[in-house]
């Protein structure tokens, strides 16, 4: 860890700074470089062992992971079709591929709230003791509508982000492997990893459930962009440690685009896993399928997606001015409650920002222009902003 003369001891002062302003109520951020911690930190009233809802991080933690892991074992791969497992469907009958859905071109709308129709129908899903049957039926239906949503664009012909892509996704691999979402992440992902991370399932709720809050409410206030997508949902107070995302929330917690909770350790521990998997080290999947699926998507120019991942993007970047700025680049994903994971191939340096934003307010989007300053101090921290052409290991 580091000692308080030392450049990156700055970080810290960042994080409290922002967090006294209220861009977030609390944070951590770990720092890994070459495989070593230089920074860990945490600010507002959490410890480094307070569980953050990590959101749309799930989609590489674990559905990207998941499916590293079934390509490794040959039960599914990039051109499985979608019509394997969703025969009939808009989806399917358009020919879609895993790949499609991983890379976000499906042509699938980014979001559709599918919470609303459940809610309305069954606003029993709101009591605590609301029985386990209804809530894998509710699961049931959501994925069902997931594969009858229209799609909004011909596939292959555009990258636009997609949560509905993403929970169909979730669902192909854990029926591809032949058990429950959150099974597999634990078996194939936390314990090779070493995570603390998991999925907090509403039927079987985690006693130790405290991490840090986020939303009051069920169903959450819309986000920016949202407004009026539904209308006549009874809004009711919601339990702390429940997911925040609306669609993961009915079902059942457990979802391909959001619900796991961890730390900043959890994320960055996966962040160097990413680079011990590009070395050929790594445990999830070989080498050769690591450099496959963190490429940008080969058909679309100018995406900046590649297998679950992104990449930073051209202008303003979440990731700041340096990461990823010499090949072979960088790769990481965004979470809407304020999380982040940026990980530079070239530097071999894995940055994990997690924070609780949205307790602050849905409206509360400060995170946007902290993101980038935040990566940029690190950079500059540690004296890598500028890369010699030649070796670094």
């Amino acid at each position: 860890m580091s000692g308080g003369t030392h450049p990156i001891a700055i970080l810290q002062k960042v994080l409290d700074d922002a967090c006294g302003i209220g861009v977030f109520p609390s944070a951590q951020a770990v720092v890994l470089h070459r495989g070593v911690q230089v920074f860990g930190g945490v600010a507002g009233n959490v410890s480094g062992d307070t569980r953050f809802d990590l959101a749309s991080l799930t989609k590489v933690l674990s559905t990207t992971s998941l499916f590293l892991r079934l390509w490794t074992e040959g039960k599914v791969g990039p051109e499985t079709l979608v019509s394997r497992y969703f025969p009939g469907t808009p989806v399917g009958d358009a020919g879609v591929t895993v790949a499609d859905l991983l890379y976000h071109r499906s042509g699938l709308p980014p979001f559709v709230p599918f919470f609303a129709k459940a809610l309305t129908a069954h606003p029993e899903l709101l009591n605590a003791d609301c029985p386990s049957a209804l809530r894998a039926r509710v699961r049931d239906e959501v994925i069902q509508a997931a594969a009858s949503t229209p799609l909004a664009a011909e596939p292959k012909t555009r990258a636009a982000y997609s949560d509905v892509g993403f929970i169909l996704l979730g669902e192909i691999l854990s029926r591809a492997a032949g058990a429950p979402l959150d099974t597999l992440f634990s078996q194939h992902v936390a314990e090779p990893l070493g995570l603390g991370a998991r999925f907090h399932r509403l039927t079987d709720f985690p006693a130790d459930a405290a991490p840090a809050p986020t939303g009051a409410t069920r169903p959450r206030e819309p986000a920016p962009g949202q407004e009026g997508l539904w209308k006549d949902v009874p809004v009711q107070p919601t339990r702390l440690g429940e997911v925040d995302d609306d669609n993961a929330w009915v079902m059942d917690g457990v979802a391909g685009h959001a619900g796991l909770f961890g730390t900043a350790v959890d994320v960055a521990r996966f962040g160097q896993a990413v680079l011990d998997g590009c070395s050929g080290s790594g445990v999830l999947a070989p080498g050769p399928l690591w450099h496959r699926a963190l490429a940008t998507d080969p058909l679309l120019q100018g995406s900046t997606r590649s297998m679950g991942f992104d990449s930073p993007s051209e202008g303003v970047s979440s990731a700041g001015h340096y990461i990823g700025d010499t090949p072979p680049g960088a790769v990481g994903h965004l979470g809407f409650t304020g999380t982040s994971l940026w990980v530079d191939l070239r530097r071999s340096l894995v940055v994990a920002l997690v924070t609780n934003r949205v307790a602050n307010g849905r409206q509360e989007t400060r995170i946007r222009d902290f993101r980038p300053l935040f990566h940029d101090f690190v950079v500059e921290a540690l004296g890598l902003t500028e890369l010699k052409q030649g070796h670094h290991g």
